[in-house]
């Protein structure tokens, strides 16, 4: 079987390199420089082993990189569509690139070939582009990963969605899929888009159901770890649920989902109403950290504040609508004075140029009136905080997701904040 898999970013890199474990893969994409790079074994975007694993498929002549869809589509059993989509600031997912490229590949592919899309599209797209090109095949099959254990998760995953119109096209792609998973659960392709919705929503859902029920623990002196422990005893939640007091969701993907499920119900004349409702209370939660500042601090102007973790999550190199990027504005314009620490981050975004990017930990907390613990680094718990609480001109720390919670000294003065607690004096 041979693979193209078009979109060379996070979701195309790897299902590239792993596919390329088993089969023939030609990687497709438009960008000459990231094509370059890649025969060069340099994925454009840090994934951990993802760098040796593409070597690896390189060396082994199984792998290979190209930007002309008619060099790489030539003879391809599968077309797999694995652009990153795009949101904008409203979380709405522009297709544009994943249609284009769709576009520009499917005059060269033959007629047997099955179009597998796991780019993250909107419910009714394969019907639509079944409409489009008539006769041609597609399926959907939406990416599990998670940044930072990308590569284990797409090659040991709990179970993968397969959506396709046939019976025949599901066997074809069972050949591919099995090599990764028995555990394949087949339905139609609406079936499937609308899992990848569903699934994505009701994890946000169910982070913005505890984020709220915390911060009425933080008022009424209750520990919402232990009301966490509580909820994950009733049978009917379970132990696995997402239900952990912390920050809100960031990076645009579980946004993306809730977004297009709204989108989907305005569309159709459903006006869903707890949908709606995820986003509205996400975006006030993320306000938690400056107000948990502004409760110790009062004012923010001139307050100086050290922001420690900047990537979406760790574990990646992605600022892509990160939290602590937000936090960052958001501080600004509050007319707090600002520094900075990333463990991997070697830059500050242009619109931040001015916060100093401080080389260690101990650096970025000197003469700091407080930290906000922004992205869950094993640098900030390795860090030796006694030193670092000692440095700052107030020991305040605001750490949503209570990284240090087990790890901070009892310094004399100390305020301690994490969602879901109430103030620890």
């Amino acid at each position: 079987m041979k693979i193209v898999v078009l979109g060379l970013w996070h979701l195309g890199c790897v299902t590239a390199a792993c596919c390329a474990k088993f089969f023939e893969v030609v990687g497709l994409d438009f960008d000459f420089q990231t094509v370059e790079k890649l025969r060069a074994g340099q994925p454009p975007v840090f994934e951990p082993g993802l760098e040796d694993l593409i070597r690896s498929g390189l060396a082994s002549g199984r792998l290979s990189f190209e930007s002309d869809p008619a060099v790489a589509v030539q003879d391809a059993d599968l077309l797999w569509v694995a652009n990153d989509t795009p949101v904008d600031e409203d979380d709405r997912a522009d297709l544009t690139p994943v249609l284009n490229g769709i576009d520009c590949c499917l005059p060269y592919l033959n007629e047997n070939a099955i179009v597998v899309i796991s780019s993250q599209v909107p419910a009714g797209t394969c019907r639509s582009l079944e409409k489009k090109y008539p006769g041609k095949r597609f399926a959907y099959s939406p990416e599990n990963l998670r940044l930072g254990k990308a590569i284990e998760i797409f090659l040991k995953p709990e179970r993968i969605i397969l959506g396709t119109r046939t019976q025949a096209d599901a066997d074809r792609l069972l050949a591919l899929f099995r090599n990764f998973s028995d555990n394949i659960i087949s339905v139609t392709t609406e079936s499937a888009e609308v899992i990848k919705h569903a699934i994505n929503s009701f994890l946000a859902v169910s982070i913005a159901f505890m984020n709220e029920v915390s911060r009425i623990c933080e008022k009424v002196g209750a520990d919402a770890r232990e009301v966490e422990r509580g909820l994950k005893s009733e049978a009917r939640i379970g132990p696995k649920a997402y239900l952990s007091p912390g920050g809100p969701f960031a990076g645009g993907t579980l946004a993306r989902d809730v977004v297009a499920l709204v989108r989907l119900g305005d569309e159709f004349g459903e006006d869903l109403v707890l949908m709606r409702a995820i986003k509205a209370s996400n975006d006030q939660h993320k306000e938690w950290a400056i107000q948990k500042l502004r409760e110790e601090l009062g004012t923010l102007d001139g307050q100086r504040v050290a922001v420690l973790g900047l990537t979406y999550k760790p574990g990646t190199d992605t600022l892509r609508r990160s939290l602590a990027i937000e936090i960052c504005h958001l501080l600004r314009k509050d007319g707090a004075v600002l520094t900075a620490f990333d463990p991997i981050v070697s830059a500050m975004p242009a619109d931040l140029a001015e916060i100093p990017l401080m080389r260690n930990i101990s650096a970025a907390v000197a003469g700091a009136d407080a930290v906000i613990v922004a992205t869950e680094w094993p640098e900030l718990v390795e860090a030796d905080w006694e030193v670092n609480l000692k440095l700052m001109k107030r020991p305040i720390v605001v750490d949503a997701n209570g990284l240090l919670r087990r790890k901070l000294p009892d310094l004399p003065g100390l305020r301690y904040r994490s969602v879901g607690r109430p103030p620890k004096v």
